[in-house]
């Protein structure tokens, strides 16, 4: 067994570890094994563990007289719809949880406003700008606020497509409607159609702009994960409060600084491990995985949460590649009976490969589960991260069998499994303890109580990785992605596939809605960063497998939030 102290092996437990990965069983030689023909990893550890950056006491001092300035700002902004902008940039330049007290008391007093409020109420910039900001931090504001822009068949007024800005905000806003609101089912088609029309015909800057929304709205999309870009794009912009956007630079380079440290810690547990050498087969993706976990919970006082996600993310892929790409469907029911007995003398007639990633597994666990309780204090959670784990295989299981079996699945077959293989689940149980103060009944609690909501988590999760990696999969031959039990179960082409898959995640992202704001879930912490891991989702496979291919969105993303500080004036 191999046994971490402070999450790290000993040199002994290495050699040892490494010394089992050269046993060649003959049952090993004589399986076929498949291949992902994954390219290798691209960084080069050594160099990120020489990054360097260091604030002194005196930085600090500077922060804190930013933040001073900018909450005057607060005070000095009177107008609703200045208060709404400012709110917004905030969000957008990713100091919002710096702020929180102040933008409470901004939404709570837009909140109050009543329609007699001709200055915010008759502009549908402002209308939208209101809704959007409103229900992101969990206010159930009605729909009906749009009604005034409306004409007597229920549809938009064509006098409002004239502002551009107005239209996009509109956009915007309707990806945050529950299930059942026709008005923004209505605004997010019309907001669409003519943001599509006037792409041609605008400037260089503000069609990019108009294409990225296109591409991916605000709500799906990870607030710092697009701060940089904010950054620059607020630079251009004249009318900036300078204070704002010199606070934002220097709180994105001193959060950058504190997750360069967790990072080359990540690293150094993930070299000694061995297993990039002993499971060649796998992709070797252990900074994406840092930029998982970044991606749920970038605040610099969660670092052992990070530390744990970027751990679980690593797993899911390896074992993921374990299932799809390596085990004969017998090696795998075998590795599935051990982690469910969570019994390393369950998998003695395996491959060495296997023995050594069900080991990491078994030892990484219950080393989460001992910090998790060390540092959070009360109940055990190591029952509930089993399960996770034991849920997770048993689905991979399941989609082994269907390949092996040449079986297609209708599309709701796949997805009654496929939620559970999308790893959501144990992403989410792992976010939960991660972020939680105190292991308690109440945390436990929500575990029953946001179900549904790790359900939808997941449906998003499973439906953008089949987005991205499923041409990919084809290719391979691998077991069948939601994209092809569709194509199959309604004999369409693979276009008409996607287009329904997409609805679908719109559809799921209304559940997440409800769940979040008219359930009032959003006040919940622990959903918020849940929700997030949807949002990464969106950005690993929007263009493509993010994680099986590094050198693009992937690349850029982990050189402009871990590795280049932004230039500071």
């Amino acid at each position: 067994m191999l046994t971490c102290t402070n999450g790290m092996p000993s040199d002994q437990q290495v050699l040892q570890f490494q010394m089992k990965a050269k046993i060649n069983s003959s049952k090993d030689e004589s399986i076929q094994r498949r291949s992902a023909n994954y390219k290798p990893n691209i960084w080069k550890y050594d160099y990120i563990e020489s990054l360097t950056s260091e604030y002194t006491a005196d930085t600090y001092k500077h922060a804190e007289k930013l933040k001073e300035e900018v909450r005057f700002t607060f005070v000095e902004t009177v107008e609703p719809l200045a208060k709404l902008e400012l709110v917004d940039s905030i969000g957008k330049l990713g100091l919002a949880t710096l702020f929180e007290e102040e933008i409470k008391d901004a939404l709570d007093m837009i909140m109050c406003l009543k329609d007699n409020n001709l200055t915010i109420e008759e502009d549908l910039y402002a209308t939208a700008l209101r809704f959007r900001l409103l229900r992101q931090y969990g206010y159930n504001v009605s729909q009906d606020i749009f009604i005034r822009f409306v004409d007597e068949t229920g549809n938009f007024m064509q006098s409002t497509t004239t502002n551009v800005k107005a239209m996009l905000e509109l956009f915007e806003a309707s990806y945050l409607a529950l299930e059942g609101e026709k008005i923004m089912d209505k605004a997010r088609m019309f907001s669409t159609e003519n943001i599509k029309t006037v792409i041609s015909n605008s400037d260089v800057s503000l069609a990019k702009q108009l294409s990225t929304a296109l591409e991916l709205p605000l709500h799906w999309r990870l607030e710092w994960y697009n701060v940089t870009r904010n950054i620059h794009e607020y630079g251009k912009v004249g009318n900036i409060n300078s204070n704002l956007l010199k606070l934002a630079k220097l709180h994105f380079n001193m959060v950058q600084a504190t997750h360069q440290k967790d990072l080359k810690e990540i690293i150094r547990w993930w070299r000694n491990l061995g297993m990039a050498r002993n499971l060649s087969f796998s992709r070797d993706r252990i900074i994406e995985s840092y930029l998982f976990a970044v991606g749920v919970n970038f605040e610099p006082q969660y670092k052992h949460f990070r530390n744990w996600l970027a751990k679980v993310c690593k797993f899911i892929i390896t074992i993921d590649d374990v299932y799809d790409v390596y085990g004969s469907l017998q090696e795998l029911e075998l590795f599935t009976k051990a982690v469910d007995r969570w019994d390393s003398e369950e998998i003695q007639q395996l491959p060495e490969c296997m023995k050594i990633c069900f080991q990491a597994l078994y030892d990484t666990t219950n080393e989460i589960a001992f910090e998790i309780q060390r540092v959070k204090g009360g109940k055990s959670v190591l029952p509930h991260l089993r399960k996770a784990w034991e849920n997770f295989c048993k689905a991979l299981l399941v989609e082994a069998k269907w390949y092996n079996q040449g079986y297609t699945p209708s599309l709701q077959e796949y997805l009654d499994n496929g939620w559970i293989s999308s790893g959501g689940s144990v992403l989410s149980i792992h976010v939960l303890f991660g972020v939680a103060h105190e292991i308690t009944d109440k945390v436990l609690h929500f575990l029953k109580n946001g179900e549904d909501l790790v359900y939808h988590i997941s449906i998003i999760i499973r439906l953008t990785n089949d987005q991205g990696t499923s041409a990919a999969e084809l290719e391979r031959g691998d077991a069948p992605s939601s994209i092809l039990c569709y194509m199959r179960e309604a004999n369409v082409s693979e276009e008409v596939a996607r287009e329904h898959i997409r609805s679908i995640i719109t559809k799921t992202w209304k559940s997440i809605n409800n769940q979040c704001i008219a359930k009032s879930l959003s006040l919940v912490p622990f959903a918020k960063y849940i929700t997030n891991i949807a949002r990464v989702s969106h950005f690993i496979y929007q263009n493509g497998d993010g994680y099986g291919v590094q050198d693009h969105e992937t690349r850029d993303q982990v050189v402009s939030l871990l590795i280049e500080p932004l230039a500071l004036d």
